[in-house]
């Protein structure tokens, strides 16, 4: 279990889940018009995978600059998303 964190490997498994999650939900809303509409899921999960791609730089020992640049632009996702849902 170690090594699945010190590779940066279980990142990789859960930003595929959530790649997965991001393809259900858009099939779903497609044939259903149910769930969240794809437009107003991007935003939420592009800011949740920048997270995850800042803790897989930290735990595989890349430069800070690389999980400052992915904890910036999660915060700006994160923002992007919100401003769009205050329009709503």
């Amino acid at each position: 279990m170690a090594e699945l964190f010190a590779s940066g490997a279980l990142i990789d498994l859960i930003l595929g889940l959530v790649l997965i999650e991001a393809v259900v939900l858009t099939v779903v809303h497609r044939f259903t018009g149910r769930g969240v509409a794809p437009r107003d899921l991007f935003g939420m999960l592009l800011a949740g995978v920048f997270l995850l791609l800042a803790v897989r730089a930290a735990l595989v020992g890349a430069d800070w600059g690389w999980v400052g640049l992915w904890l910036m632009l999660s915060l700006l996702a994160h923002l992007a998303d919100v401003s769009v849902r205050w329009m709503h």
